[in-house]
């Protein structure tokens, strides 16, 4: 049963103090206890009644709740007989670890809280018991060796008339029920992604509950082993204890249904179904192994300036393995990731790694294997790609051919920037494409330039390509940071001030105005503004920073400005 049930039962004098955005979570069992540390006692998902005997003073209410925060209770019950109002401390502690606190009137005995819990959660469970047991077993002896995750969730809408499906952590539908077809809207995809990652790094406890388009999802996440990368430190590797290690690599489950209301046995059930999952997710990471290591040769030889026929006969070697079936050496790209985490001790290039492999999936593609074309290694912090292209026609430049920086992280910026929160970045560099051996080097280098540029604009999740190496923006990753946050205060920081102050708006003002080639009409009708009250808001722009927008300096002072802000 769920905490909103008992907050709904009037004969049952409770009181919520913190926690109302908690209380959709399951309550599995129920104990009284006045003891100081309760903890051997407790299994998770109680109920805790308590009449504070264990309260001596103000400074005993932080370990108490510590406690039982650790131990996984579901929420926290105090009685109001012993000392009154419940004391400050103890909500306040309650809203530190997210333990959702209930007052008990003190005409109403911890006994008649127990029966009804213990009345309710038997009777879900006396009628499920059987069935769940049974498709459990079902499930373990299936397994998804025979036909992916697919064998598991056609289980699950078969027993359970559960309507599910498998995502990427960027939001890419890896597998489905049957009668789920023709599956979820890419939208919805992405938005249950983000939904999952922002969760995990709030430190919710799973299965997160969401509503996406009317709809409610519960969200179990599938974890790696890490058994299959061979890679120690890896995403999901063993040890691992940072939730950013992780928390972009892992796959998650998104139900149709809602979790709140089920027995501990369904919930089981459905822990089991992710740990299957995940077999199948360990098997897919070993078949990458090979395709790594080859990239990483590949790689170390152009880093060492190897000479072009060396990478080419090793291409030729490498290329059924990393191209199969496309018969000879296509053309490449290279693009180079990094995910930088605030304070610096966590690696980023093994997620970036893991990254780039879903990044550099075609969107509309579907399944746990498309990236079998996708050859990444990762090298400290930075993890670069070989990517693949259809040979041109003698026709075609190719300028135009492959990838494209403005839109390869369109899809996915959303989701992964709730996985990043507000300590994490991604940034990206996309090569041109090159014909042979020769080009691999120059391509590299062009990648981690075009990297350097994204990382210099602002958001959590940037991009560069090759095209925007040709231009003066080229060089702004190149000053140093205290000089172009100088630069860009003293030239905006007038302008908002006034925006701010007046509900003006001169900053998108000056941006149309660039962007219009100082054209009054062409701007003026962007805006949808007279002339005149466009040619006031310049004047008022030039006034406040003691620049003339008719001079070609002062333009392209504005210009940079408004790029490195």
């Amino acid at each position: 049963m769920r905490l909103r049930a008992l907050l709904d039962t009037d004969a049952l004098g409770l009181r919520l103090l913190g926690g109302e955005d908690e209380l959709d979570r399951t309550v599995r069992g129920v104990m009284t206890t006045d003891l100081r540390d309760p903890s051997r006692y407790l299994s998770g998902g109680e109920l805790v009644l308590t009449g504070l005997a264990w309260r001596r003073d103000a400074t005993d209410s932080e370990p108490f709740v510590r406690i039982l925060a650790s131990a996984g209770v579901t929420a926290l019950a105090a009685g109001e007989a012993e000392l009154g109002a419940i004391p400050e401390d103890l909500v306040a502690a309650c809203a530190r670890h997210r333990l959702p606190l209930f007052a008990v009137n003190e005409s109403v005995a911890f006994a008649t809280i127990t029966e009804h819990v213990v009345r309710q959660v038997s009777g879900e469970r006396a009628g499920d018991l059987a069935a769940v047991v049974d498709r459990h077993r079902r499930m373990m002896t299936s397994g998804p060796a025979g036909g992916g995750p697919d064998v598991v969730l056609d289980l699950l809408g078969s027993d359970l008339d559960l309507r599910a499906w498998v995502l990427s952590p960027a939001g890419r539908l890896i597998a489905g029920s049957p009668d789920a077809e023709p599956g979820l809207p890419s939208v919805v995809c992405a938005a249950l992604a983000g939904e999952h990652l922002a969760a995990v790094r709030t430190g919710r406890r799973g299965p997160y509950r969401v509503a996406v388009g009317g709809t409610t999802y519960s969200l179990f996440p599938i974890r790696s082993t890490g058994r299959g990368t061979g890679t120690p430190g890896a995403p999901g590797a063993p040890g691992s204890r940072d939730v950013r290690e992780t928390v972009l690599s892992d796959w998650l489950l998104a139900v149709e249904a809602d979790a709140g209301d089920w027995p501990a046995e369904r919930l089981d059930l459905l822990e089991g179904v992710t740990q299957l999952i995940s077999v199948e997710r360990d098997r897919r990471d070993a078949a990458r192994t090979v395709r790594r290591r080859l990239a990483q040769e590949v790689l170390e030889l152009v880093q060492t300036g190897a000479a072009p026929g060396e990478i080419a006969a090793r291409l030729r070697v490498a290329a059924p393995v990393l191209v199969p079936g496309l018969g000879a050496a296509p053309h490449w790209q290279v693009v180079v990731a990094r995910v930088e985490w605030d304070g610096g001790e966590i690696e980023g290039g093994a997620v970036a790694q893991a990254l780039l492999e879903e990044i550099l999936v075609d969107p509309l593609s579907s399944g746990p294997e498309p990236s079998d074309r996708i050859a990444v290694a990762h090298t400290g912090e930075e993890a670069i790609a070989l990517v693949p292209l259809p040979a041109v026609s003698s026709e075609h430049d190719g300028s135009e051919a492959g990838l494209h920086a403005d839109t390869l992280l369109a899809a996915v910026r959303d989701p992964l920037s709730a996985g990043l929160d507000d300590d994490g970045r991604l940034t990206l560099g996309v090569s041109a494409s090159v014909h042979s051996a020769e080009g691999l080097r120059g391509a590299l280098e062009e990648a981690r330039h075009a990297r350097r540029v994204a990382a210099a604009r602002a958001g959590r999740v940037c991009a560069a390509g090759h095209q925007e190496l040709a231009s003066h923006v080229l060089l702004l990753p190149f000053v140093p940071d205290d000089v172009r946050r100088a630069f860009t205060a003293r030239l905006l920081d007038p302008l908002r001030d006034y925006d701010r102050r007046h509900r003006a708006e001169l900053i998108p003002t000056l941006e149309a105005f660039l962007d219009c080639d100082g054209s009054w009409t062409r701007c003026a009708a962007r805006l949808h503004l007279h002339v005149n009250t466009l040619r006031y808001r310049v004047g008022r722009i030039e006034q406040l920073t003691s620049r003339d927008l008719s001079r070609l300096e002062d333009k392209l002072d504005f210009f940079l400005a408004l790029r490195m802000s």
